[in-house]
């Protein structure tokens, strides 16, 4: 079974994925479109800087004549291969290059690659991974913890809010399978859709360290890819505020690095703060976990309907708020500091029950192959 991943490399999970995939016997591979600085290693990059009229004759090649001879298509983070329009802020107009772009490009071609498959026998899937389909009304009316009451004002948009909806239907109208990488998605996506756990952790190259023993100072990391979103401020605030009250501890803010310079920092670590705001751990904190990292995360307890009750039974991940990061920190490096190394323990349990590539890739093929046989058995 030929299956193609793309456009993204958002989080590594799409190329994880597809290595796994290639690892149970799929023939499997994926495309991104661009690359971003975390480098996840795609199998193929398509487009170039500054070469906008080149890069779109490959992505109509792409559409026109490669994605049909693949058997499955999964797409990820939400997005089609074809143009589509993008977001601007709400009270602001956005420039007349993009307008043009939107009215004339994106708009009339947008999901276009859907309807020319859906005419073939190739199987369609999708993976939500985030802000691909959190809609900014939906986050306010409903979280009062959540990032969308902290990120600067347009982060979302009616505008954007109401793209993101209509592209929702649109893979609901056409995709065979439906997927989401966080819980929370899972209240504004199609019911039909399901939870699924990060892949994006190779657990070979990702092997147990655990936790020192020997370290007198505990070992403090955050790593934000936007620190509005991730509750960077509540971290930093509750480490002043234990230093100031001189517990010993030795933090590190990661930043701006590629994922292979960070892991270096990562196996040094006694304890993670992973995010404070969405309400679902991210990949990152996957990637702890195996390491054998203990991982502090906001759990949004009324999410947790959609994942199985058994993950939820075995989960190691701690919880803390906004409110109670500071409590939580100075318990676990003071009064509990001898228990971080059997909670990191615990956690790569976890990760390898949970979050295995390949499991997880045994787990969509049963799926594609399903999808396979109800399209033959319609046709």
């Amino acid at each position: 079974m030929k299956v193609l991943h793309l456009p993204t490399t958002v989080g590594g999970n799409p190329q994880r994925l597809s290595h796994a995939e290639r690892k149970i016997g799929l023939d499997s591979s994926s495309l991104a479109f661009h690359q971003n600085f975390f480098q996840f290693s795609a199998d193929k990059v398509l487009f170039k800087r500054n070469q906008f009229i080149r890069n779109e004759i490959k992505r109509w090649f792409l559409i026109i004549n490669e994605l049909k001879k693949h058997d499955v298509v999964h797409y990820n983070f939400g997005l089609f291969a074809s143009p589509f329009r993008k977001f601007h802020l709400t009270n602001q107009q956005p420039g007349w290059s993009r307008k043009f772009y939107n009215f004339f490009y994106g708009y009339p071609f947008e999901g276009a690659d859907l309807k020319l498959l859906k005419r073939s026998p190739t199987v369609i899937a999708v993976t939500y991974q985030g802000d691909d389909a959190r809609q900014g009304d939906y986050c306010l009316a409903n979280y009062p913890i959540h990032h969308a009451h902290e990120v600067e004002a347009g982060y979302y948009s009616d505008y954007s809010d109401s793209l993101k909806r209509e592209r929702i239907a649109r893979f609901d109208r056409y995709a065979h399978l439906m997927y989401a990488l966080n819980p929370d998605l899972l209240n504004v996506l199609p019911q039909r859709c399901r939870f699924l756990p990060y892949a994006a952790v190779d657990l070979e190259e990702w092997e147990f360290v655990g936790v020192s023993e020997a370290e007198d100072v505990p070992h403090l990391i955050h790593a934000p890819s936007d620190r509005s979103i991730k509750g960077t401020k509540y971290v930093e605030g509750a480490v002043e505020r234990l230093r100031a009250e001189g517990v010993r501890i030795r933090f590190t803010l990661v930043e701006g690095m590629s994922n292979d310079e960070a892991k270096k920092i990562y196996q040094d670590a006694d304890l993670l703060v992973d995010q404070l705001l969405a309400g679902w751990y991210g990949g990152l904190a996957v990637e702890l976990m195996a390491l054998g990292k203990p991982v502090v995360c906001y759990l949004r307890q009324k999410d947790l309907v959609h994942v199985p009750r058994e993950m939820c039974d075995d989960m190691p991940v701690i919880d803390a708020t906004p409110n109670s990061i500071y409590e939580v920190l100075k318990d676990w490096l003071t009064n509990r500091r001898q228990e971080l190394r059997q909670r990191g323990v615990e956690s790569r349990k976890y990760v390898e029950k949970w979050h295995d590539p390949l499991k997880i890739a045994a787990g969509l093929k049963k799926d594609y192959q399903t999808a396979r046989a109800r399209i033959a058995s319609e046709a």
